[in-house]
């Protein structure tokens, strides 16, 4: 009973503070030139290159943590073959997918309907003018150009801030010049999707 209780309290404080971080962002500072380009570079992209013995045991590790925040066991799959494979779509600059879980749950606790205070939408909260200034129906709500774009839109700004993690989460939350959100991504990342 207590360790149910201890559960609902920490769940209750994360999205305490991804909503306070979250209505404090400035994620429409990400209207960059640079990663206008970017996205519609991959927007049209829809192929996987990501290995198969290593997304099995991505899988086997990543379902049964996610289980706990997504009931549908479809929604899970989907989530993690698309986390996974954008996560490993540049190999110039691949991301940890277990960190970008650690930032959905933060971002949107894998609630693909989300919608921040800010405007952000989806599982990554990706702001609602990208897909308008791509030309590109907005399909925000869909876990796949949510993903793609979200990830890509992490990469830019790791790239942006010499790969420097805290900062590039900063941007990408539009939080820049405050800690908060980088150490809330991070802390979940290391306590529990850590792969």
């Amino acid at each position: 009973m207590r360790r149910l209780l201890r559960a609902k309290m920490s769940c209750a404080l994360l999205a305490l503070a991804a909503c306070c971080v979250l209505g404090s962002a400035r994620a429409d500072q990400q209207r960059d030139p640079e990663l206008k380009a970017l996205l519609q570079k991959i927007i049209g992209n829809t192929d996987c290159f990501a290995d198969k013995f290593d997304s099995e045991v991505w899988y086997k590790t990543m379902e049964p943590r996610l289980a706990r925040l997504v009931p549908s066991h479809d929604a899970r799959v989907d989530i993690l073959n698309h986390v996974y494979c954008e996560a490993k779509r540049d190999p110039s600059l691949e991301l940890p997918p277990d960190l970008v879980l650690a930032m959905i749950e933060v971002e949107s606790r894998f609630d693909p309907w989300a919608v921040s205070p800010a405007g952000a939408v989806g599982l990554m909260q990706v702001m609602p003018f990208w897909p308008r200034q791509l030309g590109v129906q907005n399909q925000l709500v869909r876990v796949a150009p949510n993903i793609r774009m979200g990830c890509e839109i992490l990469r830019y700004y790791l790239r942006a801030e010499n790969r420097n993690w805290p900062r590039a989460l900063a941007r990408y939350n539009g939080s820049v010049g405050s800690n908060t959100y980088p150490a809330l991504v991070m802390q979940r990342w290391q306590r529990v999707w850590r792969f």
